[in-house]
């Protein structure tokens, strides 16, 4: 098909019911004024204007030349649209997603088919508003997020409260400080972002106060009801992403709507992923929109695709990665069954056997070595080498594998024990051993005690008392090679992926089990479809470094006081070291700066303490801006106490600030 010429219309406002404006980007073949087509919405906070523009450039430029109208839209209170954003998915934002997509199927340049797609926000409001079915939404591709809120978001792993809870909340500080350009909104620009700003609050405190499974986190999970989803559904997610359970859960719920790919890529699109081998997303979206929208041809492969990565040493960061494609007809899988093994005397045994009990309570620093849980590609953030922990945990080992072994889905621990406190956690991390002794991360997973009996009403566990301690694994796709062992740790600490619980804890395992997913091995009847990057004509770079960027990934230790620092240091934010931009075509000029610490003593859990300064700045003729934030979490044993503050200047002069002091009682954790 050839493509066809695009117009790029750079704001178009739709008008919501209640009278705000939502800006948005359009491209549009330019033929579909007479031969209307269908459009793909991408409909996230992350402002389109700028933040955004390179990256949507790098996708809807082509959906439009391939014949469908793409639209990228700013949710209310963000980047120039009106309004103001209370939280992420709010009923006010599933609601204007309808009524974008009525608005969009109403116009002349459109035949009234619309799909929705997105990475991370866009996954979630993918899903969320496909549940609301909007009658002209007619397929989502939610790239990297979740059906389930509780289960699988930034929030909480498995009931613990998580670090990335502080550090992505204050990154959403800092976004939602951020002005409208005055280019696009006109002279009011400065009511509007103040607005926005007297509006705003400080989101980490607001989700810790939801400690367990309530209405807050099953608002916005499709998993509630997942008949409530009637289009097709093409899921894509990474294994080094945090949404890892999401594919195997929709898969097997909603199987004859669902068709999945998992790479072994970080929290970023697969066609400009980290680690590798990349691969061709838009080529892949459009097939599947172009058979549901337009009639186009069968998509007569199996429906879920994984890559099965192949063991190696451990790094923090990647190239590409070793491995293959595999298909599946259906989950669960009839090629993948769970192989057990039983916890006893430091082994992974193949037979139940009684052990003598074992005692650990992991130091707090325990989960030095695991990276980010949701990396994004930058160096340092994936895991390293388990060795780096084993200290602080006990280790059971298996025998050398006489074969090389494919683990697809999901493994699960048991831990039989008891603990010295009535709160705590239990972390247990899956470890490819070497022979020369380095680990390599294959799965995870976390169970807060205090849930063991409801993760809706936690209650205190008794001392002493025997507990049976499921803690269920992330899912992953990984080939533990001949002659290596798996390895599995039990700790009671994970910093700084968990927040610590009020005091050490002392577990003693008198038995388990693991319980691991084989893939046997299967004939290939045909090779999975080749997913390379296909040779497409790109733009010259749009923007020009103004500063170049920088960053430090560092663990230090104050041999005076035995304070343990974890930092993450970037000029360039999120996604690395990326410094100062203009972007050519605007002449704007946009910069952030984050530094992030995580600070812990390895004997005392209530001297935990997160902090995070981050400053952004914009710049264009007379227009610019300076925001600086900063922000800051540590705990009692009854409570977590929150500060921040926000910073907006305009031009030399102080436009807003706002100092925030709260305290959230702990309530299980």
């Amino acid at each position: 098909m050839t493509d066809r010429a695009v117009e790029v219309t750079e704001t178009v406002w739709i008008e919501m019911p209640d009278g705000v404006r939502l800006a948005a980007r359009l491209w549009l073949p330019e033929d579909a004024g007479d031969a209307p087509v269908p459009a793909i919405l991408e409909y996230i906070p992350y402002r389109r204007r700028d933040r955004t523009r390179l990256r949507d450039e790098s996708m809807h430029p082509h959906l439009a030349a391939a014949g469908y109208a793409s639209l990228r839209v700013d949710i209310r209170g963000s980047g120039d649209s009106g309004g103001v954003m209370r939280d992420e998915y709010s009923p006010q934002e599933l609601q204007d997603g309808c009524d974008i997509i009525a608005w969009i199927a109403a116009q002349p340049w459109c035949d009234g088919q619309v799909a929705m797609f997105g990475k991370s926000w866009g996954a979630y409001n993918s899903f969320q508003v496909g549940a609301l079915r909007p009658p002209a939404l007619r397929a989502i591709v939610p790239v990297m997020g979740t059906d389930d809120r509780w289960r699988e978001d930034i929030h909480f792993y498995g009931g613990c409260l998580a670090g990335d809870n502080f550090w992505w909340g204050s990154v959403m500080q800092l976004l939602n400080a951020m002005p409208p350009d005055p280019e696009i909104v006109g002279e009011t620009w400065r009511e509007t972002w103040k607005d926005r700003l007297d509006a705003m609050e400080f989101w980490p405190p607001m989700w810790a106060a939801h400690q367990s499974h309530d209405a807050m986190w099953r608002h916005g999970s499709i998993c509630e009801d997942y008949g409530a989803i009637e289009v097709p559904i093409y899921f894509i997610g990474g294994w080094a992403d945090s949404f890892r359970d999401t594919p195997f859960r929709i898969a097997e719920n909603m199987p004859d709507r669902v068709k999945l790919c998992m790479g072994p890529w970080a929290h970023l699109y697969p066609h400009e992923a980290i680690p590798g081998p990349r691969a061709d997303f838009l080529g892949e979206m459009l097939r599947f929109l172009d058979h549901h929208l337009r009639g186009g041809p069968a998509l007569d492969e199996p429906p879920l695709r994984f890559f099965i990565i192949d063991g190696h040493p451990p790094h923090g960061r990647y190239g590409d990665r070793a491995g293959r494609w595999v298909e599946e007809p259906c989950w669960p899988s009839p090629n993948v069954s769970d192989r057990v093994l039983w916890l006893a005397d430091g082994g992974l045994q193949d037979v139940a056997t009684e052990g003598t009990p074992e005692t650990i309570c992991s130091p707090q620093t325990y989960g030095l070595g695991a990276g980010d849980m949701c990396a994004f590609g930058t160096p340092g953030d994936l895991p390293r080498d388990g060795r780096m922990d084993a200290g602080g945990a006990l280790l059971y080992r298996s025998a050398p594998l006489s074969d090389p072994t494919d683990i697809l889905g999901q493994p699960r621990v048991v831990v039989e024990g008891s603990v010295d406190q009535p709160r705590g956690l239990v972390a247990a991390l899956l470890y490819d051993e070497a022979p020369d002794g380095a680990q390599t991360l294959i799965s995870r997973g976390f169970a807060n005690l205090s849930q063991l009996a409801s993760d809706t009403d936690p209650q205190p566990v008794e001392p002493g008392a025997a507990l049976t301690i499921p803690v269920p694994l992330h899912g992953c796709g990984y080939r533990v090679p001949r002659g290596h062992r798996l390895t599995l740790h039990v700790a009671t600490a994970y910093w700084p992926v968990l927040w610590p619980a009020p005091a050490p804890v002392a577990l003693t395992v008198s038995g388990g089990q693991l319980s691991v997913p084989v893939r046997a091995p299967t004939p290939d009847a045909a090779m999975p479809r080749d997913l390379t990057l296909p040779d497409r004509a790109e733009p010259p770079a749009a923007a020009t470094t103004i500063r170049a960027g920088d960053m430090a990934r560092t663990l230090t230790t104050d041999l005076e006081t035995g304070l343990v620092e974890n930092r993450v240091f970037f000029d360039g934010g999120v996604f690395g070291p990326i410094g100062m931009i203009r972007l050519d075509d605007i002449g704007t000029e946009m910069g952030d700066i984050s530094d992030r610490r995580y600070v812990i003593h390895p004997d005392d859990p209530l001297s935990a303490r997160a902090t995070m300064t981050q400053t952004a700045t914009f710049a264009r003729g007379s227009w610019q801006v300076r925001i600086e934030t900063a922000s800051e979490m540590t705990a009692t044993a009854d409570a977590f106490h929150f500060r921040a503050s926000v910073t907006c200047h305009d031009g030399d002069a102080v436009f807003h600030q706002v100092d925030w002091d709260q305290t959230v009682p702990r309530n299980g954790m």
